[in-house]
């Protein structure tokens, strides 16, 4: 497991907030108040992945106010991003008003002020979200620019937005099962996420540094395959026609930052790898086997044997009846 947990039950009624507040606190150099400090009621995890730092939270609302002061006073130089799951947040930034729902995402940087609180800061409605600190120094793009995108709502629903918030919801539902020794490199992950989202936003791509937009490619790519393994015709070619690129350069990218293993054997072993997994599915013990070979595109029967023994040793229908003995 990686990351400190908080939860409010484990501290006395009395402690609860200032003890949220004190953890908030080490990446938001911000006052932090609100209405219901008398019982209030909060879950928070930190993650700190090498400079980097990854927080998920549900808490009661509250407020998050920096002004020009704190900022003369301390800039610890980051870029606050916040993905929002649950409630509704409104924020004051450079003047405007901005109001913040369920699947947004917005930026501010600790170097600006800024109030952002709760839109319903009366009521008990928890407010859930994840959170991202990165050093702006980690970011290869030029102060002028990053302001553009400071404190307005910004597209996470499709494309690199929503591969950034899938990655960020993965990896708080994975915390439990990482480790210490995973933190640096999904730093690194978040890092590069992050700066071909915002590139991406700021139509800046041709800033970032080239490994960062082949990384970011990579991970695109293999989100691709993923989401259509169940297509017979996923093929290579394919992939580099949805990815606007020529299939040699394709083989590159898998050579440097896919582990080295080719695309064409990349979608055979997923896709063995899932039928396995339904095999093994009592629940699914009825479903025919090609049907289940079908669903991850392999429509013919042969070749889904034949591929399934030299990966596994069994056929598929060996391989189900010994994964199922031990059920009723």
């Amino acid at each position: 497991m990686i990351g400190t947990l908080f939860h409010s039950e484990n501290v006395p009624v009395q402690d609860r907030f200032d003890c949220w507040r004190e953890l908030v606190g080490r990446t938001r150099s911000s006052e932090v108040i609100s209405r219901h400090v008398d019982d209030f009621h909060a879950e928070h995890r930190l993650m700190e992945l090498g400079s980097v730092t990854v927080w998920s939270s549900s808490f009661l609302p509250a407020r998050f106010r920096r002004n020009a002061r704190m900022v003369r006073q301390s800039d610890p130089e980051l870029l606050h991003l916040s993905l929002l799951l649950h409630g509704e947040l409104a924020l004051v930034h450079s003047g405007q008003t901005h109001t913040f729902k369920a699947g947004d995402i917005h930026v501010v940087s600790s170097s600006q002020p800024y109030d952002l609180q709760s839109a319903d800061a009366g009521h008990r409605h928890a407010v859930q979200g994840i959170g991202v600190d990165i050093p702006t120094s980690l970011l290869p793009l030029p102060q002028h620019r990053m302001n553009l995108v400071l404190g307005r709502s910004l597209p996470a629903h499709n494309g690199l937005g929503a591969l950034t918030t899938q990655f960020l919801t993965s990896m708080q539902a994975q915390a439990d099962l990482l480790q210490p020794a995973d933190a640096p490199r999904l730093g690194t992950v978040v890092v590069d996420l992050v700066s071909a989202w915002l590139a991406h936003v700021l139509e800046a791509e041709a800033a970032l540094p080239p490994e960062t937009r082949q990384r970011t490619l990579a991970r695109r790519i293999q989100t691709f395959i993923q989401h259509n393994l169940h297509d017979p015709d996923l093929t290579p070619p394919v992939i580099a026609a949805a990815h606007h690129i020529s299939l040699s350069y394709l083989h590159k990218i898998a050579r440097e930052h896919m582990g080295d293993e080719p695309v064409a054997t990349s979608i055979r072993r997923r896709r063995l790898e899932a039928a396995r997994r339904d095999l093994a599915d009592p629940t699914q013990r009825t479903t025919p086997i090609h049907v289940i070979a079908a669903r991850w595109g392999i429509v013919r029967a042969s070749d889904f044997t034949r591929s399934f023994r030299a990966a596994y040793g069994l056929s598929p229908k060996d391989y189900r009846h010994r994964a199922l003995s031990h059920y009723p």
